[in-house]
């Protein structure tokens, strides 16, 4: 039975990374969080958010595995539904910053001259600003407009995951830039232009498909490093407010218990390691398996 060139192409990207120990580590740890963050809050009878001050700071057990915070809710139920929130906001910040990285990469490449030159200044520009001073600015003049508007959960939600996808499209903006400095030289954009193609369909059809590879590579990393921004602002207070237990609230929770009960920091902190070492894994195996040199 013949296959096709599709099936072919995929089959040889998955021997290669299959090659790849920690590669695949990675995405069996991903998978297990996934499953675990879908069907745990199902399964698990505990409630995340019941109150009970006679349960409060215990220890790990078998009936609260991972302990109990200092209003005596149940850690692992917490952890189970605040990890939908985390990755949610991870991966939703991880689109927005793709979008305006390949974007801006893919108009500055192309174009080139006068335009380049802005864009690429601009790019230096956001680079140069110091990331967590700005994003917890911005969080703390913006925060309260967007909760009267949209509501104190959502109206945080879109805040966090535009100002971490808007601070974080810089370095997909120069990968796309360069590799479309090459390609818009290559014969095959120079047949498209000589029948008569538009800009527009030459980046959509010919150039972009042949950058998919850096576009996914760059998009597992991001979504990594936007799960410890919002941690880091969730830590810091300027996050979800107090009864949605993202893993960085729950870690900001914790600060004052850390040496009475180390555990409401483990847990999360834990969680929160091990999904970022994950996706950094996994975009390291796609890296070597996407890489037409290997």
């Amino acid at each position: 039975m013949n296959q096709s060139p599709l099936t072919k192409i995929v089959a040889n990207i998955w021997q290669k990374y299959s090659q790849n120990k920690t590669a695949i580590f990675g995405i069996i740890c991903l998978l297990i969080i996934i499953i675990s963050l879908i069907i745990g809050p199902l399964i698990y009878p505990m409630s995340m958010d019941k109150i009970d001050f006679s349960q409060s700071t215990l220890s790990p057990s078998w009936q609260h595995p991972f302990g109990t915070n200092d209003l005596g809710q149940d850690q692992l139920a917490r952890i189970l539904v605040g990890g939908r929130i985390s990755l949610t906001v991870g991966i939703t910040a991880m689109l927005v910053a793709i979008f305006l990285g390949t974007l801006i990469g893919a108009i500055a490449g192309f174009y080139g001259g006068i335009i380049d030159s802005l864009l690429m200044r601009l790019t230096d520009l956001f680079l140069s600003l110091p990331q967590l001073p700005l994003l917890l600015l911005i969080v703390y003049l913006f925060r309260d407009t967007l909760k009267k508007i949209a509501g104190p959960e959502t109206g945080i939600f879109i805040l966090i995951v535009l100002v971490i996808g808007s601070l974080n499209w810089m370095s997909v903006a120069r990968l796309v830039r360069a590799n479309f400095l090459k390609l818009r030289e290559m014969e095959f954009v120079m047949a498209a232009r000589s029948m008569g193609a538009n800009p527009l369909r030459i980046i959509i059809y010919h150039i972009l498909p042949n950058m998919l590879n850096i576009i996914i590579v760059a998009a597992t990393l991001s979504v990594g490093n936007a799960i410890i921004t919002e941690s880091t602002l969730s830590f810091l207070g300027l996050g979800f407010p107090p009864d949605v237990p993202t893993w960085g609230r729950m870690l900001f929770d914790a600060q004052n218990y850390l040496t009475s009960a180390p555990y409401m920091a483990i847990f999360p902190g834990l969680a929160i390691f091990l999904t970022v070492l994950s996706f950094n894994y996994i975009g390291d195996g796609l890296r070597d398996a996407l890489d037409p040199k290997n």
